[in-house]
């Protein structure tokens, strides 16, 4: 098995790429097959993030926590300098509510889940974003109404729930991460919990295929229905991804991290929560029914923008002596 890891370790980018093709041609031939398999993007989500849990030490989610110069970096970009950005691209949609309001709901929120993933495979500080979790999680319930509020209007904002962000947490971060605790500490003390865990860990790298290949396979067939309309908002999408790099680096310069945090900062300006604000957008009225495909176009590029970031941050931020200028 350990081969195998290697293997998939080595060509896990191409896998992924892989993956998303796949579920792409998968969906477009078979869109019934979309809403079953869109009731299995959280379970299999929360199994990904289990496995990357695992690999976590618990006691560096301890140390993370105290770290505030790096909380305090995740939380001015995500929620001073995020908003600006988002502001100056929505205006280029902003004619059509149920558009703005798509794109304002899903790059407003920064990402709880899987950018610990995506952040890990780049050699970013993946406890550290854990230990950020529930800080990013409150200060979007927080402060999406209020940019929202600033950016549509009271009458827009009045039709979004808000309960499935806690209901996200406690099935995408507080489950799994519990889950990994127990299963940790049987590891240290039982022959079958250490071969659980080395078994969930070599699996991290199927269980993103089968993650990706979820969420494009549930949802492609919606956003080709609607592709005219959704063609507008993916070169807004992919500008936030270019834009956010060098104002996550700058940030982490800045604040004189090191090397792996300043990796795991770039990759949390840049990812959105849009796997927990979609059903936030599926609520919404019928005349804004299409703001739910908007989100899902963002987990589309964003899901191939991070293919491309975990191969391309590292180059941009080597691990360097601390006398390096990315640090």
């Amino acid at each position: 098995m350990s081969s195998a890891v290697t293997w998939m370790g080595r060509w896990q980018v191409p896998l992924y790429l892989g993956a998303i093709m796949l579920a792409g041609i998968v969906g477009l031939a078979a869109p019934a097959a979309g809403p079953p398999l869109a009731r299995t993007i959280n379970p299999v989500l929360g199994l990904l993030l289990y496995a990357t849990f695992l690999g976590v030490p618990f006691a560096a989610i301890g140390a993370a926590v105290r770290d505030l110069r790096f909380l305090a970096t995740v939380l001015v970009l995500n929620f001073v300098i995020v908003p600006a950005v988002v502001f100056g691209l929505s205006r280029f949609v902003s004619a059509d509510e149920a558009v703005l309001l798509g794109v304002l709901l899903v790059l407003l929120t920064p990402c709880i889940d899987y950018v610990i993933v995506f952040s890990g495979i780049a050699g970013g500080a993946s406890a550290r974003l854990l230990a950020a979790a529930p800080r990013l999680m409150l200060g979007q319930i927080l402060l999406l109404p209020v940019y929202l509020l600033l950016f549509v209007g009271p009458d827009t904002v009045g039709l979004i729930e808000l309960a499935p962000f806690g209901e996200a947490f406690g099935f995408l971060i507080v489950i799994p991460l519990a889950a990994a605790g127990l299963t940790q500490w049987w590891a240290r003390h039982s022959r079958a919990g250490q071969v659980l865990k080395e078994t969930a860990l070599g699996l991290m790298v199927p269980l993103m295929m089968l993650t990706l290949a979820v969420v494009v396979a549930s949802q492609i067939a919606g956003i080709g229905s609607q592709l005219s309309t959704l063609l507008l908002v993916v070169p807004i999408y992919v500008a936030f991804l270019v834009v956010m790099v060098p104002l996550g680096i700058l940030a982490a310069r800045f604040a004189r991290l090191d090397v792996p945090a300043s990796r795991a900062v770039v990759f949390s300006g840049a990812t959105r929560n849009s796997l927990v604000v979609l059903p936030l957008a599926l609520a919404l009225p019928e005349p804004l029914e299409i703001a739910a495909l908007v989100v899902v176009t963002q987990t589309l590029v964003e899901l191939v923008g991070m293919v491309v970031y975990v191969r391309l941050i590292p180059r941009l931020m080597p691990a360097r002596p601390a006398a390096s200028p990315w640090v």
